[in-house]
């Protein structure tokens, strides 16, 4: 028996960031079938100065365990010029993290990432996309989560779709191959 686990994937950019967060999906389409998207939002770089960065979440459902997922999540990033010579806030030109898969608890992983309750801009639109989802350590749902945190942030601003992607969601399933 297959089990599917539900792993939603945090997208951001502030480099050309249209053109690489479109190239990340499509190479995630590639790598592993559909994907649903949440809708694009802008918001202020945080600890630099430097442009806007676009952020969304993506949600797939896939047979590969996560250290798989983070493998295809790793090269996407290679390839888009990704280089990770620190850890500190800075330029992106793709970030992609895993943030949860199931109900996982994963220190090893980080699942769930703690970026989820800590960011708006992470938090806001994976709450969009599951808002009944329950967060593997707190037990509240996504939903409940973002009204709370939305109460002392700034809203962020809410673009829509990424242009062009409109055609490219809610495909369907998606299976994971091994890597």
């Amino acid at each position: 028996m297959i089990t599917m686990a539900e792993a939603y994937v945090g997208l951001g950019s502030n480099i050309d960031a249209q053109r690489h967060l479109a190239g990340a999906i499509e190479a995630l389409q590639d790598c592993v079938g559909a994907v649903e998207l949440s809708s694009t939002y802008r918001n202020p770089a945080l600890g630099f100065d430097g442009d806007d960065f676009l952020n969304l979440v993506l949600r797939l459902h896939g047979e590969a365990g996560p250290a798989a997922l983070e493998k295809i999540l790793s090269e996407i990033e290679r390839r888009a010029g990704r280089a990770r010579a620190g850890s500190g806030p800075g330029p992106r030109t793709l970030d992609l993290d895993l943030l949860l898969y199931g109900s996982l608890i994963d220190a090893e992983l980080k699942l769930p990432r703690a970026d989820v309750l800590k960011y708006p801009f992470v938090l806001c639109p994976l709450a969009e996309l599951a808002p009944g989802l329950v967060h593997p350590l707190t037990g509240i749902t996504l939903g409940q989560s973002w009204q709370k945190m939305a109460l002392t942030n700034p809203p962020l601003t809410k673009l829509g779709p990424l242009p062009g992607l409109a055609s490219k969601t809610n495909l369907g399933p998606i299976v994971l191959q091994s890597v």
